[in-house]
């Protein structure tokens, strides 16, 4: 039986403000492509179809459809419910979509039925929460170890009821993956990490949660996700995984590489070096995140890079080198010249970027206006408050002569 292993979908994500539809569209379409070149048997979803639990209606369309041309492809498509995912909402007329070849496994009732292609056994775990799937399960240890152990208990005992090689698929942080930074913590409700001895007595454990594509134990993996969706995955290889398991039980195992919409790029040094150096040519057509090392954080620094880098999503500050000193609010407002008042607070503002000619002339012309204005101000009362003494006087003299 030859199959695909995939996860993470997350249709419907958005990368720092960008939606990423279209990314997973273009991976969906090869996706696709590989079923049909390849002659694959079966594609298995291991979680997290959906980035949320109400998607989209474009989200939901596209999924529809693709799904669709995957069956007419020749694919049994198996999918399996995620921590991102609404477990009903997903598994909404799964047992109508079995008669078409889509299996979905969303609920903990399915556990222990496989879906058998090719002569082996699929088995798909939904994501178990401890505290809502362990009464299910019958077991006390509300954890995630103690669940997927009850779920695998009932995995092994159809497994060895049917002779026949086994794949299971499961959504869960298992012992010895690497994280990266837009995987949801499903550590509450209990402890988190899964040991790989799970997984024993199967030919194949087809993982999803960890976004890394990454190999466990021998016969534990990841796929990864297909689209990037953190800057910290900026140097992953995305893609599936094409697996073959023999009658025996023998599996191998081949890298398939996704399509890359956008790559990535993590850039860092001072402004003047990222604008002009040819060795960040390769990141100008990049989603990039810049953290920039100037002593002084530069003016209007993102638009400036975007001139060169138009898709720029991040930009992050590390003051390298020596840091211009900025003084306190009292030590500025000690300044003689209120001149320099002003210029002070500009600098504290902008990080210790100080005024420019143009800018302080522009300041002492404001401080001279409002001096001046002031001081006419201060004229006209002064001349109101006289003349009304000099009333004053002159009516206790016409009341005296009275």
């Amino acid at each position: 039986m030859r199959m695909i292993h995939t996860s993470d979908w997350h249709l419907g994500r958005s990368f720092h403000q960008v939606g990423l539809l279209t990314a997973q569209a273009e991976y969906l379409d090869h996706l696709v492509e590989v079923v049909r070149s390849e002659s694959v048997d079966a594609v298995v979803v291991s979680g997290d179809v959906y980035d949320r639990a109400m998607p989209a209606p474009d989200t939901v369309e596209l999924l529809s459809e693709s799904l669709t041309r995957l069956v007419d492809a020749g694919a049994t498509v198996v999918l399996s419910s995620g921590n991102h995912d609404s477990a009903i909402r997903l598994g909404f007329g799964a047992g109508l979509l079995e008669r078409a070849g889509l299996h979905i496994r969303s609920s903990v009732s399915s556990i222990g039925r496989p879906v058998v292609v090719e002569g082996v056994a699929i088995h798909p775990l939904p994501y178990l929460e401890p505290s809502v799937a362990g009464v299910a399960l019958g077991t006390d240890e509300r954890t995630h170890a103690g669940v997927l152990g009850a779920a695998m208990d009932r995995v092994r005992a159809d497994v060895e009821s049917r002779g026949l090689p086994s794949v299971v698929m499961a959504h869960a942080f298992v012992t010895g993956g690497a994280t990266s930074d837009s995987e949801r913590d499903i550590s509450v409700g209990g402890v988190s990490a899964v040991h790989p001895s799970v997984f024993d007595g199967v030919s194949y454990a087809a993982l999803g949660h960890l976004h890394g594509r990454q190999q466990v134990s021998e016969t534990v993996r990841y796929s990864g996700s297909p689209v990037a969706m953190s800057f910290s995955e900026w140097r992953h290889t995305k893609g599936s995984l094409l697996v073959d398991v023999a009658a025996s039980g023998a599996v191998t195992v081949e890298d398939v590489a996704a399509p890359v919409h956008r790559r990535l790029a993590v850039l860092r040094g001072d402004l003047e070096d990222l604008l002009s150096s040819p060795e960040h040519e390769a990141a100008e057509d990049a989603w990039c995140q810049v953290t920039l090392t100037d002593p002084v954080r530069p003016l209007g620094a993102m638009e400036q890079l975007r001139r060169r880098f138009p898709h720029t999503l991040r930009l992050e500050f590390d003051p390298q080198g020596v840091i211009v000193p900025v003084r306190t609010y009292a030590e500025r407002a000690a300044a003689a010249d209120p001149v320099d008042v002003c210029c002070d607070f500009l600098a504290h503002v902008r990080e210790g970027y100080a005024a420019t000619d143009a800018e302080r002339g522009l300041l002492a012309e404001a401080v001279e206006a409002v001096r001046l204005d002031r001081g006419e101000r201060d004229d006209e009362g002064r001349a109101g408050a006289g003349a009304g003494s000099e009333k004053a006087s002159g009516r206790h003299t016409r009341r005296g002569v009275a």
